[in-house]
């Protein structure tokens, strides 16, 4: 086992994402025998290179998985779990989910596809200041912190992506097989809170639309 995976573990971040700075405290001596330390452990096939500056442990060597949500928020930060991903977590869609797809602060989308937890997808959507994170939850999993899109969030998310008009949204909802207990789930007070995270009018028209056909009080 390569000093850098012994010390990592030795000091109890074996399933934990390890970032530089982190790197800088546990691994004594220089930047360069830092530097040396990183590479023979991502050539041992030990570390996992997330993106530059930004690693974990191979759960072959630790036996536990990063949580896929966990990853996101490092490859991200201020990033969270929404559409499919965030509904099949929820349970209002029967499909399995392998992308993991996250909306992103700022304007600027990005992809990443990693070994072990697949491909993730990061996508801007037009917010308005201070209710990006409306309709987001924290979650704790036993690698780190997720956030994670609420469903009725997660579903609003997915129709803005989509470009989907206010008219096309009955039979948008259908083709998505959405559980049956779904509609029980859609509350006009959460409606209300949603209505102030997207820019678009044609969102506003959505929600109105979805509160008058679904919506309980």
């Amino acid at each position: 086992m390569q000093t850098l995976t012994q010390t990592v573990i030795h000091a109890g971040f074996g399933t934990k994402v390890l970032h530089d700075a982190q790197l800088a405290i546990l691994l004594e001596g220089s930047a360069q025998r830092r530097y040396n330390l990183v590479n023979r452990a991502l050539k041992a096939g030990e570390l996992v290179r997330l993106k530059r500056g930004c690693y974990v442990l191979h759960p072959t060597v630790t036996g536990t998985k990063v949580h896929g949500f966990v990853v996101a928020q490092h490859l991200q930060p201020g990033s969270f779990i929404s559409f499919e991903t965030a509904l099949a977590w929820h349970g209002w869609i029967p499909e399995a989910v392998r992308l993991m797809a996250s909306v992103v602060p700022g304007r600027r989308k990005a992809e990443y596809s990693l070994p072990v937890w697949g491909d993730f997808r990061f996508v801007p959507l037009a917010q308005n200041q201070g209710y990006g994170l409306v309709g987001v939850g924290r979650i704790e999993l036993s690698s780190g912190i997720g956030l994670v899109a609420d469903p009725l969030r997660a579903l609003l998310d997915l129709i803005c992506w989509r470009k989907i008009a206010p008219e096309w949204v009955p039979s948008f909802l259908q083709g998505l097989r959405l559980e049956p207990e779904w509609q029980s789930a859609v509350q006009s007070d959460a409606l209300i809170r949603l209505r102030r995270v997207y820019q678009h009018r044609r969102m506003t028209e959505v929600i109105d639309c979805i509160a008058s056909e679904y919506a309980h009080d």
